[in-house]
């Protein structure tokens, strides 16, 4: 889309400073936390930024692309898992993981199926419609079938893959807060769970949408 540049700037620097200001407010991390991280995402962005179309294709077009993903997802996820004691850090980590895995599974799908085909060159910068009655209460009605779908595959992926992992791994649970904090039952609880999530947010729900007339 056409936007002002500056427009742009802004928006990026303030939504940039409302997380770093939050974390330290909240007490999760210190200052000197917050400025490596921000240093470590301009290392991520200046080594991926060139290859971030060559990634992109491979995840779309590439056969086994998927299960390559997955593999990929569920290796790191297990890296981080090597904490001696719990972490709120080791189940955002496979949270984070899980729904960038059902993100990219799901895109796939959408590039396999031609559900969902990049605009044709010629027909970029695309220019924002203009704001009418009709099409902020389309927006507001996806966003509300949206969030409801998807909590709905949050909920029930929880409650299938808790008691599921607890059979599996032999883990009592009676007590389903200490069970979560297990690193068997966390890592698949968490990484299936959101990548569920994050599965339905790139498929099913435009799915949902184009069925209901919505698109």
């Amino acid at each position: 889309y056409q936007y002002p540049l500056m427009f742009g700037l802004i928006l990026a620097f303030c939504w940039c400073s409302l997380v770093c200001c939050s974390r330290i407010y909240m007490g999760m991390h210190s200052i000197l936390d917050v400025i490596a991280g921000f240093l470590y995402a301009i290392l991520i962005l200046a080594v991926f930024h060139p290859v971030v179309d060559l990634i992109d294709n491979f995840n779309l077009t590439y056969k086994y692309a998927p299960l390559i993903i997955i593999s990929l997802h569920l290796a790191l996820g297990i890296f981080s898992f090597t904490l001696d004691t719990w972490s709120t850090s080791r189940g955002d980590t496979a949270q984070i993981l899980g729904c960038g895995a059902g993100v990219a599974c799901g895109s796939h799908v959408n590039y396999i199926l031609g559900l969902q085909l990049d605009p044709a060159p010629h027909a970029l910068p695309l220019s924002l419609s203009s704001l009418t009655v009709t099409v902020f209460g389309k927006a507001i009605l996806r966003l509300l079938i949206g969030v409801i779908v998807l909590l709905l595959t949050k909920v029930a992926m929880k409650r299938a893959t808790i008691p599921l992992a607890c059979k599996i791994f032999r883990v009592p649970h009676g007590d389903v807060r200490r069970a979560r904090q297990r690193m068997e039952v966390e890592l698949p609880y968490r990484y299936i769970t959101y990548g569920m999530v994050g599965f339905s947010l790139m498929f099913l729900v435009p799915c949902l949408f184009h069925f209901i007339g919505l698109s």
